[in-house]
């Protein structure tokens, strides 16, 4: 798909979509637990929420789409099948939070693995499930097998690696038949979406004590509270609040929480440190332009706000650092080289490093052709950074939007900008 994008300001209002971070948690508490929930969200279509329904779905549960979210029937505990293909897509939270849930359920799983997904890496929880009992083997190279049923036992990871591998075990050592821990060690990274975790549990009726830095684990099933509303997406909702940072920029996004946990509501007081000037009202949050400043951005929390945030700062006075960036190297492209390369041929001066980007801002873009690399975060991206542009921007590749927000393009329209569309 090549989406032509006009250059010029993107003004409006927009709803948030419900956060796919969140839904993910939701979804799996839902099927794990004793009786049926009604999950309350907008509506989504996002790849990855059907990759997690999809797994699920294979385990037993059923999921239906309803007007207002999705009705969950949990899977029968005493009717699981012995073995089940778990369609992942592309979706690295679906695989690293299932991964260690189909065993703890004494599941056989394959998992389908697609794009860059099989060369991602599973480093240190791959290794903490084989201790546990767990046998992973490839069957090809886009199915991962995994046999054997985890083990009630004290489990070791890492803060600073992945906080969804944290994720899966909080996810899975409930349902096993004992008494389990779970140890963080060092610096936590991304330690909003632990809590994340620990919130959509609590909904669900556990509350894991940390006692002597470790959760203590068991014992107790997931109990339904029969009605749980998924939050704001505040990563998908950075591509409007970014736009309404750049030139001529009036974004008023509704749907959001000021008091989320997710980590990338992180973007707001960076926008504003770049001079973006913002306001809530409720749940009503409106960013407009003001005079674009450079700063230093730290890319160890909030991985997946850097590319849009350096279409921003292509468009700022001074030069903006990115640092601790290493892990957008690993996502659903090399997201570094993929930054770079997108925003300098639309005009950008950047430089890239081994684990961070410098921003030298410009005035204004020139436009031209600009290749998504797959990736849903840069093809949106280079949608925001047409804001800057002289002339229009061309994106290869459009339908990678799909993964998480495959309603970007309307949306993107619907404030006023010039898309076509070239299937």
């Amino acid at each position: 798909m090549r989406v032509s994008v006009a250059p010029g300001a993107i003004k409006g209002e927009v709803w948030a979509i419900p956060s796919k971070s969140h839904l993910h948690r939701l979804l799996i508490c839902a099927a794990l637990a004793d009786r049926p929930t009604l999950l309350r969200s907008g509506p989504t279509a996002a790849e990855d929420i059907t990759a997690t329904i999809d797994c699920l779905s294979a385990l037993g549960a059923k999921i239906e789409r309803v007007p207002h979210g999705f009705a969950v029937t949990p899977t029968d505990r005493a009717r699981l099948p012995a073995q089940a293909t778990l369609p992942c897509g592309e979706s690295g939270s679906t695989l690293r939070f299932m991964l260690p849930v189909v065993p703890a359920l004494g599941v056989t799983g394959r998992f389908e693995l697609h794009g860059r997904l099989p060369q991602r890496p599973l480093a240190p929880l791959d290794a903490q499930l084989i201790d546990g009992g767990v046998r992973l083997s490839w069957e090809t190279p886009n199915v991962l097998r995994c046999e054997g049923q985890l083990r009630p036992a004290h489990y070791t990871l890492p803060g600073d690696i992945s906080s969804q591998y944290i994720t899966g075990l909080l996810l899975a050592l409930p349902l096993l038949n004992g008494e389990s821990s779970l140890t963080v060690t060092g610096q936590i990274e991304s330690e909003d979406y632990i809590t994340m975790t620990l919130q959509a549990m609590a909904g669900f009726g556990l509350t894991p004590p940390l006692v002597d830095g470790r959760y203590q684990i068991g014992g107790t099933d997931f109990k339904s509270p029969g009605e749980m509303a998924a939050e704001g997406d505040w990563s998908n909702a950075a591509f409007w609040l970014c736009a309404g940072a750049m030139p001529g920029g009036d974004i008023t996004c509704r749907g959001l929480s000021a008091a989320s946990s997710q980590g990338d509501r992180a973007i707001l007081p960076i926008l504003e440190a770049m001079g973006a000037r913002a306001n809530w009202e409720g749940n009503t949050l409106r960013v407009r332009e003001g005079r674009r400043r450079a700063v230093e951005i730290d890319g160890r929390a909030t991985p997946d706000l850097i590319p849009v945030l350096c279409a921003v700062a292509a468009l700022a006075d001074g030069e903006t650092v990115v640092k601790n960036a290493a892990r957008l190297r690993l996502k659903e492209s090399d997201r570094l080289t993929a930054t770079a390369q997108t925003l300098n041929a639309l005009g950008a001066k950047i430089t890239e490093e081994e684990s961070s980007l410098r921003i030298q801002g410009v005035e204004r873009l020139k436009g031209g052709a600009a290749d998504s690399w797959g990736d849903h975060r840069i093809a949106m991206m280079a949608a925001v950074a047409s804001a800057g542009c002289e002339g229009p921007v061309a994106i290869t590749g459009g339908q990678a939007v799909r993964k998480s927000y495959p309603g970007f393009w309307d949306e993107l329209s619907a404030l006023g900008k010039q898309v076509s569309i070239d299937e």
